[in-house]
């Protein structure tokens, strides 16, 4: 009887271990904002719980063809769930990004045209890391990291809130 409550416990022990396990990062946070073009505009967040907020400006599920494109109401707000898949590779892509090493900001000035963006990062210690940056250099790690954000963005399917 003792045998098999230790196995009991060892068991339990070893499923709350791995369900409690905190993220290394409580919420990521990737913010596009406009070009002089059609270009999308918005921003992400996705915290340790894979829920995703997308705050969709334009041009993020239509084309723009014309200026009179940029004057039609935002697209919206929506929600969604990361794929644990998903989510386990923008931790890994993060990590491999060292983003508490890198510099906060990656502006080009002699780059007008394209977006400006923002990669805002929060650690469970509630510490944060912002990085600004524009067309142009950056470490090939953090270019990766958003354009990985991107695809994420891409391929979810989302719920529309307001």
């Amino acid at each position: 009887m003792m045998k098999y409550l230790f196995s009991l416990m060892a068991v339990l022990g070893l499923i709350s271990c791995t369900t409690s396990q905190v993220s290394k990062y409580s919420k990521i946070e990737y913010e596009v904002g406009p070009c002089f073009g059609f270009c999308p505009t918005y921003k992400i967040t996705i915290d340790s719980q894979r829920n995703a907020i997308l705050e969709a400006e334009h041009f993020n599920f239509t084309n723009g063809g014309s200026k009179d494109d940029m004057s039609k109401p935002r697209e919206g707000t929506f929600k969604a769930t990361v794929s644990v898949e998903d989510y386990k590779q923008l931790v890994a892509i993060t990590d491999a990004a060292a983003i508490k090493e890198l510099n906060d900001s990656y502006i080009d000035k002699r780059i007008m045209d394209a977006s400006k963006t923002t990669l805002r990062i929060t650690f469970p210690d509630g510490s944060k890391k912002e990085i600004k940056m524009s067309a142009g250099e950056k470490p090939t790690p953090l270019a990766e990291l958003t354009n990985y954000i991107d695809e994420v963005k891409q391929k979810i399917q989302w719920e529309k809130v307001k």
